[in-house]
């Protein structure tokens, strides 16, 4: 199994977790949240070099 089919099945899991734990609004501010944070945690040359990757895996 790839590395990414086991992020998505860990991501999957966790956001049945957390809307099982929490109220819905919560968890999708969960859900929604840490990734836009994670990113905006990046400097500019990491978010540029991340755009990069999903224009070339979204041509393929």
């Amino acid at each position: 199994m790839s590395t990414q089919a086991k992020v998505a099945i860990g991501g999957v899991a966790v956001g049945v977790v957390l809307l099982w734990l929490l109220p819905l609004w919560a968890a999708l501010l969960v859900m929604v949240g840490v990734p836009a944070v994670a990113y905006l945690a990046l400097d500019s040359s990491q978010r540029r070099r991340l755009r990069r990757v999903g224009h070339k895996q979204l041509g393929r």
